[in-house]
């Protein structure tokens, strides 16, 4: 039976460098707090208040077909998985297509905040076992920086700027994905989200003025929630393909905080070494964290390796995903 799997991945991160000293600079904090409440030493900001998502999305996606040899005629689908979009309309995953010059490809958004990237592994999975088509791009491509408050010092330590790419192609070698789970609970709404810029609360002096077109997170809450929700749905993928940690090469978990990365594996018992943790670098990226630290590991990835990844966002939607890699370290 055809199954869908990663055939390539890259990444891409401004060469701009935000870290605790230069924040503490910027508002009440210092390395310390920092350090001890999410594990974040630095993150990558995309300055250029000219370039949005789509600018960093390309990057990778022209990196991606480069180091795949993929001829741009041969892509059927992009799928940009986003927070950030450019605009409200039209979609950044037209945008993207349109700046690397894919003539035939369709492409659009998806919006499944920080759960992005498994989401939409999952949409292109199903395109790929379908039939439909034969090779997708999937990228997550998030401008965090766009949207937080660097006067906020519970928020703006947290999140940095990337994109990533991979390839998805069909294979009947028993790699790829192998199954997913996903969740969605919206009574979370109030615990994450920004309150105004949509339909509900569009934008006017008076939000402006409330500074709430940055991101409002009640931290406890969506703590409580990340670790729950991550751990179970982990749990959930690895009991029902007879998955064992002593199987299981590699755990990827969205990287949001450190605490909740190691609550999460502590509890399934993931020993240290398997897990992939790139947050001190990066910060929160959003969507792009999962596919960024995978590229980033990649070298150490083999094929045949046993990988559950898992992530939670605002929605809340959260989930976790089974995947055999199918790449061979070069």
């Amino acid at each position: 039976m055809c199954n869908a799997k990663i055939s390539g991945i890259a990444s891409y991160v401004p060469d701009d460098i935000l870290d605790n000293e230069m924040l503490s600079q910027m508002v009440d904090t210092n390395d310390e707090w920092i350090t001890t409440r999410v594990g974040i030493k630095e993150r990558r900001i995309l300055k250029d208040p000219s370039k949005g998502s789509s600018y960093m999305g390309i990057k990778a996606v022209e990196k991606l077909l480069e180091e795949t040899g993929t001829r741009k005629e041969e892509i059927d689908l992009l799928i940009c998985a986003t927070s950030n979009p450019d605009y409200r309309f039209p979609s950044t995953a037209s945008v993207i297509a349109h700046g690397v010059g894919l003539p035939r490809a369709y492409a659009y958004d998806i919006q499944a905040a920080c759960a992005g990237f498994i989401v939409t592994m999952q949409d292109a999975r199903a395109y790929i076992t379908s039939g439909l088509y034969k090779k997708i791009i999937v990228v997550a491509a998030e401008k965090m920086s766009s949207m937080t408050d660097y006067e906020d010092r519970a928020t703006c330590p947290l999140f940095g700027d990337a994109a990533a790419a991979v390839l998805v192609e069909p294979t009947e070698d028993g790699t790829g994905v192998i199954d997913g789970e996903f969740h969605i609970d919206g009574s979370g709404l109030s615990n994450l989200l920004m309150k105004a810029g949509g339909s509900a609360r569009p934008a006017s002096h008076e939000t402006v003025d409330a500074r709430e077109h940055y991101i409002y997170q009640e931290g406890r809450t969506v703590y409580k929630n990340a670790v729950r929700d991550m751990l179970t749905s982990s749990q959930s993928v690895m009991a029902r393909n007879n998955l064992t940690v002593e199987e299981l090469d590699w755990f990827v978990p969205h990287q949001a905080n450190l605490r909740i990365i190691e609550a999460v594996g502590g509890r399934i018992k993931i020993p240290e070494e398997k897990i992939l943790v790139n947050i001190q670098h990066y910060g929160n990226t959003s969507a792009a964290s999962i596919p960024l630290c995978l590229d980033e590991f990649k070298n150490k990835l083999k094929k045949g390796d046993k990988i559950v990844m898992t992530a939670f966002g605002a929605g809340f939607t959260w989930g976790a995903m089974y995947l055999i890699w199918s790449i061979d370290p070069k």
